[in-house]
């Protein structure tokens, strides 16, 4: 039985994606504890009233799910169905209601989300019925409970949905403008862009093109403190059969106790169409500031700070959601009000803050100053710029890729970047929906698909602080003797100048690199030391990279298939990673649940890395063991010192290195056989050795496949983003055959 005294009930809060970081420090203030991000959401522990702060007073969740069940899926459909069925529903529900229900994640048997719903329905239908002789009906709004069952790493996990339909929908909107944005976010905009330290610090709020006048009313409400779920009259704790009313009432009264009764500073909503600012004004008063937010008809072009100090000083925060093409479909008075945005963060808005949501790269290019960071946001389904303007600090747009000087204006006109811009933007359509599907936010854009424009160009999404930022790394494949260096540099300015139009990633955020066939040097080659390092994710996990100061990034986008493949198959493992490079496979082994993990490499500063990226994750070092050498030497030592010791075994090696802290040279073509035979005897009973390399004409010795058990796996790793490569990586998995 669920006991709802307990401080350690497990909840996730999901939210809008790119927004996890806000969200996790949102819920610390609520009385969450051991929160952690995760894809789409935030995993956290708390008592029942913190779950019911979560619904009342989050600004940013869309769903608070409490965890009521967790059992292993190892099986097929049958294993869904039993899982859900061996929690004591008649604890949740009064059979004579009414329940809705939804599955998620991925499993071999279940590749239909409906069929998964259906049989988690089933199993509370039947279990009910077979305990109580009725069963609820089926009711997609507002049942009486919503159960939501999600699949992942071999488990399922049962939860209720506590806020019932999403947080966002706030309950004082009358009527949308033509493309309203959802509250929850706005509101994780308004914290992105810093709008509570703003207001704080008596800052004003004006928003010049309000529309239905959402960021407004979100921006009035975080000054009064108002908390967002006051106005709903409907929760989906409140058909639980486990509610407590009384504590209930002690939030809600707790949340009205802090409301401000009057606005502690100026919020204003200003628009040129008198009929979105009527809608503002009907929409602000049912939200409870229709006599706080000060609302006018005009133009951007005429707006001026309200309050001004005797020296003429003003701060504020500037936020706007200007109409772009696919969200209104006014290309040419989109133009135009992205144009008017950027006169006025240069004129009577210089010394404020100021945030702008465009939905098209060129939009924003529009805009025509340089934003100090830029997030990627989602509104429905359209993908969007979120641009953060510092005060005082307006140039209009000059900018270059690091190390590359494009001096003639017109190159993105010409019919080679044309070219180019109408392949990577097909590329981004295509590849960036399968991303989405997988919820990726690092993958490979572009491949050399043109023979002529021969980069690669990967994407890299921030998270944590950076959340929402989105770097290009592209990769020139060196030339041949035969090709004009000058036709060269033609082609990569033309490529170079289009990349921020197609993929709205601005110049600054475009880092290059040639790509050299290595004669006699290593892996471990380090370039400079001027970049900094950010943060990505995969799978849920937070890795660092460095684009400028080494020959690749941090982490291999072409394993991503294989970290997962490790992370599915650690859960109980003694792991060793050899050539560990910066530990991403030993941070999913940790996540998988492996008992240890030992990383091996013979590089310093790449231990430091993985170390970093352990702790990153919140994985003690206790247990994942960082080991300083030279990967063959101690691989054959070790065999030979401890056989049987591990259960699974990553071996990654470069194609060649000459390092000179190594004994001798290492060709894995040559060698590996020794190093396969040396992985074998370390393998306990039962064991896997996944051994990996990037030689493109890697051959495999026959005499491999005599002694062990061996699946060339190389195809069931090959990322969405590069089945076009398919010699990226060469991957076999081996056992032994006794």
């Amino acid at each position: 039985m669920l006991d709802t005294t307990s401080p350690e009930l497990r909840f996730v809060a999901t939210v809008p994606r790119g927004f996890a970081d806000l969200l996790a420090l949102e819920l610390a203030t609520l009385g969450a504890t051991d929160i952690r991000e995760r894809a789409g959401g935030v995993a956290f522990r708390g008592s029942l009233e913190t779950g019911y702060r979560a619904c009342l007073e989050s600004r940013l969740a869309s769903r608070v799910l409490l965890q009521v069940g967790n059992a292993s899926m190892t099986g097929g459909t049958d294993s869904l169905y039993d899982a859900v069925r061996s929690v004591d529903w008649r604890q949740h529900l009064d059979p004579r209601g009414t329940i809705a229900c939804e599955y998620t994640g991925v499993h071999p048997a279940i590749s239909n989300t409906h069929f998964g719903t259906l049989k988690v329905k089933d199993a509370i239908c039947d279990q009910l019925r077979d305990s109580t002789g009725q069963r609820p009906d089926v009711s997609t709004e507002r049942p009486s409970l919503r159960v939501h069952a999600h699949v992942g790493g071999g488990q399922v996990t049962v939860s209720i949905d506590l806020a019932g339909e999403s947080l966002g929908r706030r309950g004082y909107r009358v009527a949308g403008g033509e493309a309203p944005l959802r509250e929850n976010l706005a509101a994780g905009i308004l914290v992105r862009a810093q709008w509570p330290q703003v207001a704080a610090a008596g800052g004003e709020f004006l928003d010049p093109m309000c529309g239905s006048g959402t960021f407004v009313i979100e921006a009035a409400w975080m000054a009064a403190d108002i908390a967002p779920g006051l106005m709903r009259d409907y929760f989906g704790f409140l058909g639980w059969e486990q509610h407590d009313a009384v504590i209930w009432e002690r939030v809600r009264e707790a949340a009205l106790g802090r409301m401000k009764q009057i606005l502690p500073v100026t919020v204003r909503g200003r628009d040129r169409n008198p009929g979105a600012v009527a809608t503002a004004q009907a929409n602000a008063r049912r939200a409870g500031v229709g006599r706080d937010i000060l609302f006018e008809v005009g133009d951007i072009a005429e707006a001026r700070p309200a309050n001004i100090d005797p020296e003429g000083h003003s701060q504020g925060l500037l936020c706007v959601n200007p109409p772009y093409g696919q969200r209104i479909g006014q290309g040419e008075d989109a133009l135009a009000a992205h144009r008017a945005i950027g006169e006025a963060l240069r004129g009577p808005f210089e010394s404020w803050q100021a945030v702008v949501l465009t939905g098209e790269p060129a939009m924003g290019q529009a805009i025509g100053v340089n934003a100090h960071r830029v997030h990627t946001v989602w509104n429905g389904a359209i993908e969007c710029r979120l641009l953060r303007f510092a005060p005082n600090a307006r140039r209009e747009r000059r900018e270059a890729p690091k190390g590359i000087v494009i001096d003639d204006p017109n190159i993105a006109q010409r019919e080679g970047a044309r070219m180019f811009a109408n392949r990577l933007k097909k590329n981004v359509a295509h590849l960036g929906k399968l991303a989405r599907r997988q919820d990726v936010g690092c993958y490979r854009l572009y491949d050399a698909d043109m023979p002529e424009y021969a980069f690669a160009v990967d994407l890299y999404t921030g998270t944590g602080e950076e959340a929402g930022q989105r770097w290009l790394f592209v990769q020139e494949y060196q030339a041949p003797l035969t090709v004009d260096p000058e036709a060269a540099r033609r082609r990569r300015e033309e490529a170079l100048s289009v990349m921020p139009e197609v993929t709205g990633v601005p110049f600054t955020h475009i880092h290059l690199r040639t790509r050299r066939k290595q004669k006699g040097t290593s892996q471990y080659d380090k370039l400079g030391a001027r970049g900094r390092q950010h943060v990505v994710e995969e799978g849920g996990l937070k890795f660092l990279v460095n684009f400028d100061d080494y020959l690749d990034t941090g982490i291999f986008l072409d394993h991503r298939d294989m970290r997962a493949k490790v992370r599915g198959m650690a859960a109980g493992k003694h792991v060793l990673n050899l050539f560990c490079y910066t530990g991403s496979v030993s941070v999913h082994a940790a996540a998988g649940g492996a008992a240890t993990t030992t990383s091996v490499d013979l590089s310093k500063t790449y231990l430091e890395w993985a170390r970093q990226n352990l702790e990153l994750n919140g994985f003690p070092s206790d247990r994942h063991e960082l080991v300083h050498a030279d990967c063959l030497a101690w691989l054959d030592a070790e065999a030979a010192r401890a056989p049987g010791r591990y259960d699974l075994v990553f071996l990654d090696p470069p194609t060649f290195s000459n390092s000179a802290r190594m004994e001798g040279v290492l060709d894995v073509q040559r060698d590996h056989v020794r190093m396969v035979d040396a992985c074998m005897r370390l393998l306990a009973k039962g064991g896997v050795l996944l051994f990996s390399n990037n030689a493109q004409r890697f051959q495999l010795d026959a005499g491999l496949a005599e002694r062990y058990a061996v699946s060339d796996i190389t195809k069931a790793t090959l990322p969405f983003d590069f089945q076009g490569n398919p010699r990226i990586h060469r991957c076999y998995e081996i056992r032994s055959v006794d």
